[in-house]
């Protein structure tokens, strides 16, 4: 059998190749993640990379340990020695403030505004837009607990999807409120559902115990009827005066600037450090499950990371490869990768090697490629087709004799002579 790349993981192919989807072309990668650069680095967000792999309990804090990520996702890389393992990084976030909090970036202006991109890994089941190895885009604002930060992240994801193209999408907008506030929701949700115990799924009767407020979240179909069927209070229900008053200042903010959003009740985070805001961007193109990415606020992970103090934070991070089924769905137009400013073919072998020097040289101003062997005119010009090439230029003994190139432009049919002396600043002047 021929050897095949591994499950639910995918190649990133040049423009062209057979059977290629949107999230498999390169250059729709590249687009996505070159429009997040542009919009998050407008706004004062800098680039910050993290190692792929983690230490085992950085990921488990950050993430939490009653996820279905850390219990049943987790790539696990050991070696040989007394370390109890690594792990391949499932999301970006514990990695970012472990990084913020180990290299005492608070010295830093705050809100610290950053920005990441890069592969992702979870050993989930896989379907469409869910992936095994996926990519990321994840921003972080750091060292502030001011709703007018949560808003501002909310608007940079709504930017950032506008300008990739796509337009029917929405912001599910909730709470989860303050510690206490989550304590007598999850106080609320035991009574609840401890009556129904033996009608949850084995996953939600351990919740039930843990993390009370996670059996909302819950995939199972018998566990929604449930829900349904019980008639929950939303957590909305459950905020004290604090939390109230900066979810509806959010509110205000995403108002005043026509970022539209809808209020969703139903929007968790069980985790322990969550706080308050949290929100999700949907799309009817990306399957049945219509969330695109979200983002929440999580004032609580700094100090679960070994901090002493809180250090307020709130981010978001959207998947690539569910991003480009959105925008496939919506008939968003990719830019292709650009060809070559000029092609350069060499009309006998003795001059190969002349061309390959124009060629390099001309590499110091513009994208520029030369044919590896003798060529005829006709087989020149479709060859330079072929690779989106804008001049070409053909090679032969006039062309040496004179030190000149004659070139055409295959979009307008443009003739011109250059001499090799000038063929930079007409190169230069044409990029």
């Amino acid at each position: 059998m021929a050897i095949q790349r591994p499950k639910g993981t995918q190649d990133h192919l040049p423009d062209g190749s057979p059977k290629q989807g949107l999230d498999t072309r390169a250059a729709a990668f590249r687009f996505v993640r070159e429009t997040a650069q542009r919009v998050l680095e407008r706004a004062g967000a800098q680039h910050i990379d993290t190692p792929l792999f983690e230490e085992a309990e950085v990921v488990q804090r950050g993430v939490g340990g009653s996820t279905d990520i850390v219990r049943k996702e987790m790539f696990t890389v050991y070696y040989f020695g007394d370390h109890g393992g690594y792990v391949l990084r499932p999301e970006g976030t514990a990695g970012i403030v472990r990084a913020y909090l180990q290299n005492g970036l608070k010295q830093l202006p705050s809100p610290l505004k950053l920005w990441l991109h890069g592969p992702m890994f979870r050993a989930e089941n896989v379907q469409k837009g869910r992936l095994r190895q996926f990519h990321q885009v994840d921003y972080e604002a750091i060292g502030s607990a001011d709703p007018l930060v949560d808003a501002e992240a909310i608007a940079l994801l709504v930017e950032v999807v506008r300008e990739l193209g796509l337009k029917q999408v929405k912001v599910k907008l909730g709470s989860i409120g303050d510690p206490e506030d989550r304590q007598r929701y999850n106080d609320y949700l035991r009574g609840l559902f401890g009556t129904h115990r033996e009608r949850l799924s084995d996953d939600s009767k351990d919740r039930l115990e843990r993390n009370p407020m996670r059996i909302l979240d819950s995939k199972s179909e018998t566990d929604q009827a449930l829900i349904a069927e019980l008639g929950v209070q939303p957590m909305l229900d459950f905020l004290g005066n604090d939390a109230r008053e900066h979810f509806e200042q959010v509110q205000r903010y995403l108002q005043d600037w026509g970022v539209p959003y809808e209020l969703d009740p139903s929007i968790v985070r069980g985790l322990d450090y969550y706080r308050r805001t949290a929100w999700e961007l949907h799309h009817e193109g990306v399957g049945a499950k219509s969330a695109l990415c979200g983002g929440g606020r999580y004032d609580g992970l700094a100090q679960e990371l070994g901090s002493k103090t809180e250090v307020p934070g709130i981010g978001w991070a959207f998947g690539i490869e569910r991003l480009l089924l959105a925008m496939e769905a919506d008939g968003v137009e990719i830019p292709c990768s650009e060809g070559p400013l000029l092609y350069l073919a060499a009309l006998d072998t003795e001059y190969v090697p002349a061309v390959a020097k124009v060629a390099l040289d001309a590499r110091a101003v513009a994208r520029t490629e030369f044919a590896y062997r003798a060529m005829k005119p006709g087989n020149a010009f479709k060859d330079a087709e072929r690779r989106g090439a804008v001049w070409v230029a053909l090679v032969g003994s006039d062309e040496v004799a004179n030190g000149t190139l004659s070139l055409k432009n295959l979009v307008t049919g443009e003739q011109r002579r250059v001499a090799h002396n000038e063929l930079m600043t007409f190169l230069g002047e044409q990029a």
